[in-house]
């Protein structure tokens, strides 16, 4: 899904200005799987004003310029249900952690080990994150996002945990690779 379509759904959840649909994006609950900028949304947004897909509400703010709420229009919703309902393309991984460790050979021991710690507890970050979220009055399928996002870093966290001596050692082989030949 392009954020184009993403900022219809962030709209389905209510009413917002392009900073709230940003912040959603950061700190909400879109920041575990997906990544949008004001470079991407502001133009959606207009876009989709221009298509009858979003109205917009100024509002006066004092000494600054008029704060623009974005409303969800009903061809709006259409729109963003008939996108739900479409094939999504396979996931993909970015990870500039990853691209780092995949050039492991070539960078000095101490940057190497800063870099993989910093992942690690990255990860165990975002379980401490995911575990201080309170389930009530969540929706069934925010919950399944929630519960995905929590075990995918767990098992990214036990993935680098399990393989952090060797690795830095040199040795490449992931455990369960080393048991499959044992």
């Amino acid at each position: 899904m392009d954020v184009k379509t993403l900022c219809l759904g962030v709209l389905t959840l209510g009413d917002a200005t392009g900073y709230e649909i940003r912040k959603m994006f950061e700190e909400g609950p879109f920041a575990y799987f997906f990544d949008a900028g004001y470079g991407s949304i502001y133009p959606a947004l207009g876009k989709h004003l221009e298509d009858g897909l979003v109205s917009v509400t100024e509002e006066a703010q004092s000494g600054r310029p008029d704060k623009k709420v974005y409303s969800l229009t009903p061809a709006g919703r259409a729109h963003f249900e008939a996108a739900l309902a479409k094939q999504p393309k396979p996931d993909r991984i970015r990870s500039e952690y990853v691209l780092r460790l995949f050039f492991a050979d070539m960078m000095e021991p101490g940057d190497l080990k800063r870099v993989y710690d910093e992942y690690l507890a990255h990860f165990d970050a975002m379980i401490a994150r995911m575990d201080s979220l309170d389930p009530a009055g969540v929706p069934p399928g925010r919950l399944f996002a929630r519960g995905f996002g929590r075990r995918f870093y767990e098992a990214m966290a036990a993935y680098l945990r399990d393989n952090r001596e060797d690795f830095m050692r040199g040795v490449v082989l992931p455990k369960r690779d080393v048991e499959a030949a044992e």
